[in-house]
């Protein structure tokens, strides 16, 4: 009779090779996800078998041993989010599997709980609950208790706080993988984390995590192949010393503690490991990194080597391109090297990436340099004194994608086959160099190619910019300006659909701007500076730049009215018509602007922006776009009083209307800027000024030329005494702005810096180009 009831009881317990508790718990995780709207996997709940079903694997077709589950959450409709920031899961679902060896629940968006509901998976191998949102902190409370515990991902899951505790892990002797990135993890690293026997691949990157590294000369870490400790706020000093005996070492990157000294000496040692990835970037890096003699000249193996924003001093390291060396990607950028390049040019290399900027080197490139250099796919040695022709033979490097030469003395004309035979060229910036010649040469009709940005500013080049037979489809930033360039602009930059920046400002471009009414409709330009040129016509075109979020018109020839259709550009930060020959009112619904809507989110860094502030030319610093909110229509023919809804502009912080014709009386509710500070309303025809809120805090200088101006009384009402307002001399402005600098009113350029993260094939080199 017991020999029946148990088989009774096992038949129980298995639908059809299931165990129904594991069924059920997997049909609440079904049921979960369509009460947020999400897909669930075709098969689950197709079968009383759930050892069939997606994700799904059993152990011995009985009990569940692996859940992979990672990005189940898929919300039918991705352009109506949730209310929430995250659907509830509570761990507890999850205590129903006894046998569970790996549970994978990555990428889901999922707020976690409960995680005392993973106390029972005492076989539980592999945890991932990476790009989640953990809620509490006794996550690791509840992970100590399961000691067959391997690998523990929890990466980008929003852990906060000291839940990193020294009890946590002294039980997790067979833990090898311990993966807690680019959370916000604070106060100290875990000493026992260093003393787990077994562990290969430390990650606790991007983190808050303080004080010192917790190892000693008798650390014993002989599993060890990665550490990454990178971006966090430790301190005091890291020997590499302490690593003898870490013999499976391969990867290392210690980068983003700027309170950190590393000590790469090595006591005459040779260390037992070979390094592939050595990242020790925004340190206090011990100089004789540089100079050596280190342990770096005995790896053999390393490809990966990031010394950038160190300060360091001295001549270019020759030992690092010696022939024994494979290194594949090298960042040297923001240091204060010095001297010429010529030994770094002179045996071949696989380097596929080179960061050199922002150093003091000198020299030429070689004439050879794809022969030197043929695996060459991000070359950047911008900010520095290199100088001579750019050679041809960088179009014979056919996987070249990132090239960065400005900011250097190169002469001569850009190689016209840069733009010809590159196909995986995406990005060129050549600016602020001494190149002359007619623009990009003369270029054939099958002009094509996948870049994005296009980058000439601030050189000598010449002649047309002839964009008849351009087909760059791709195209989001070009910047031209600064040059001396001639022509009109032809209507087939109108094909360029994903152009997001264009600045043809300070040359002499002429004629009336092309008909891209119907193309402009689809563009996502954010901004277009068209300054200090001889263009003409109206401004009707501008109600198709749905997007712009800055306009800079000043200095040209533009007539007619400014339109209502104007109003309906919702995204300003910057609007600048100054210097044109624009006539009639201004419209009243330009008060109806929301300057500052939406932050600003792009990939591309501008260098910085003049706009007159003050009564004086500032540069703003390349964060203007969210930061910097103003309206320049300036020395024009505008006419008619100035609309009082203006007032409604409580963002806009420099409002310049002088040199127009302006009459009748200020508006009060102008004193409702409350973020205004600069204000020009001089050489008008205004005849009184509001002696309340904002306007207490102006001078004089901002009403100047406005011969018949007087206060308003207490009634409102224009006084005829005093007598008209009168100053001689326009004070400057205050130098001491903490977002602003004076320059020379002779610059008048935005200068494009576009910084591009584009992915680099190798593993660890990917980390390293987003660091350009």
């Amino acid at each position: 009779m017991l020999r029946v009831l148990c088989i009774l009881q096992l038949m129980f317990y298995m639908a059809c090779g299931c165990v129904v508790e594991e069924r059920i718990a997997l049909m609440s995780i079904r049921s979960l996800l369509l009460e947020v709207n999400s897909t669930v996997p075709a098969s689950w709940g197709q079968s009383d078998d759930c050892c069939s079903w997606e994700r799904v694997t059993c152990y011995n077709s009985s009990r569940v041993s692996d859940l992979n589950l990672d990005s189940l959450y898929a919300p039918k409709d991705i352009f109506e989010p949730q209310a929430s920031d995250c659907w509830n899961l509570s761990l507890t679902i999850f205590s129903s599997f006894h046998e569970l060896q790996l549970l994978d629940l990555e990428n889901n968006g999922a707020c976690l709980q409960n995680f005392y509901g993973l106390q029972g998976l005492s076989k539980l191998r592999y945890l991932n609950l990476s790009e989640n949102h953990l809620i509490g902190n006794h996550i690791f409370e509840s992970l100590s208790k399961l000691t067959s515990l391997e690998a523990i991902h929890i990466e980008g899951s929003t852990m906060s706080g000291t839940t990193l505790r020294n009890t946590a892990f002294r039980t997790l002797k067979n833990l090898r993988e311990l993966r807690l990135g680019y959370n916000q993890l604070n106060g100290s690293i875990p000493a026992s984390i260093f003393e787990l026997p077994r562990l290969e691949y430390l990650d606790l990157s991007g983190n808050l995590l303080q004080g010192h590294i917790p190892m000693t000369s008798s650390s014993n870490l002989p599993s060890l192949q990665t550490l990454d400790l990178s971006s966090n706020k430790l301190n005091g000093t890291f020997d590499f010393f302490w690593l003898r005996n870490c013999t499976m070492l391969k990867n290392v990157d210690l980068s983003g503690n700027p309170g950190l000294a590393v000590d790469v000496k090595f006591d005459g040692r040779v260390p037992p490991f070979q390094l592939k990835s050595l990242m020790l970037s925004g340190c206090i890096l011990d100089k004789s990194i540089i100079t050596g003699p280190n342990f770096l000249g005995t790896q053999r193996h390393l490809e990966i080597l990031d010394l950038s924003n160190n300060n360091l001093t001295g001549s270019f390291p020759n030992w690092i391109l010696a022939n024994e060396v494979t290194l594949v990607s090298l960042n040297l950028a923001n240091n204060s090297l010095v001297g010429q390049l010529d030994s770094m040019w002179q045996c071949p290399s696989n380097l596929q990436m080179i960061n050199i900027s922002k150093n003091h080197f000198a020299g030429q490139l070689p004439t050879n340099i794809s022969s030197v250099f043929p695996s060459l796919t991000v070359l950047d040695a911008s900010d520095n004194s290199i100088s001579g022709d750019l050679p041809p033979s960088l179009c014979n490097i056919s996987i070249l994608m990132y090239m960065d030469l400005s900011q250097n003395k190169f002469t001569g004309e850009v190689p016209t086959c840069l733009f010809t035979d590159c196909s995986n060229l995406m990005i060129l910036k050549l600016s602020n160099n001494n190149l002359g010649g007619p623009i990009l040469g003369a270029l054939p009709n099958n002009l094509s190619g996948n870049v994005e940005i296009i980058d000439l500013h601030d050189n000598k080049l010449t002649g047309k910019l002839d964009t008849s037979f351009w087909n760059l489809p791709l195209l989001q930033v070009l910047s031209v300006a600064t040059n001396s360039l001639t022509g009109q602009i032809y209507p087939t930059i109108c094909k360029s659909t994903y152009l997001t920046f264009l600045d043809l400002s300070d040359n002499y471009f002429s004629g009336s701007l092309p008909n891209c009414t119907m193309k402009f409709s689809s563009y996502f330009v954010a901004s277009l500076d068209l300054r200090y040129n001889q263009f003409k016509g109206s401004l009707d075109w501008i109600q198709n730049l749905s997007e712009i979020k800055m306009l800079l018109l000043g200095g040209n020839r533009f007539e007619g009215q400014i339109s209502q259709n104007l109003c309906h550009l919702q995204y300003f930060n910057i609007i600048d018509l100054s210097h044109n020959r624009l006539s009639g009112s201004l419209p009243p619904c330009i008060g109806s602007i929301s300057f500052g809507k939406e932050e600003y989110d792009s990939t591309y860094d501008l260098q910085g922006f003049s706009f007159p502030t003050k009564g004086s030319l500032y540069t703003y610093n390349h964060n203007f776009f969210d930061m910097m909110f103003g309206i320049d229509l300036s020395t024009n023919m505008l006419s008619g009083e100035i609309p009082w809804e203006i007032g409604n502009l409580s963002r806009v912080e420099s409002l310049n209307l002088s040199h127009n014709s302006f009459t009748g009386q200020i508006p009060t509710a102008l004193a409702n800027m409350s973020a205004i500070q600069s204000l020009g309303l001089s050489h008008n025809e205004l005849r009184c000024i509001p002696n309340s809120g904002q306007f207490s805090s102006f001078g004089a200088e901002c009403y100047i030329g406005n011969t018949k101006l007087h206060n308003l009384s207490k009634d409102n009402q224009c006084s005829t005494a005093p007598g008209p307002i009168e100053i001689e001399d326009v004070r400057e402005a205050s130098a001491d702005d903490p977002i602003l600098y004076i320059i020379s009113a002779a610059t008048f350029v935005l200068a494009f810096w576009a910084t591009v993260a584009f992915v680099f094939y190798h593993p660890f080199g990917q980390r390293v180009v987003l660091q350009l």
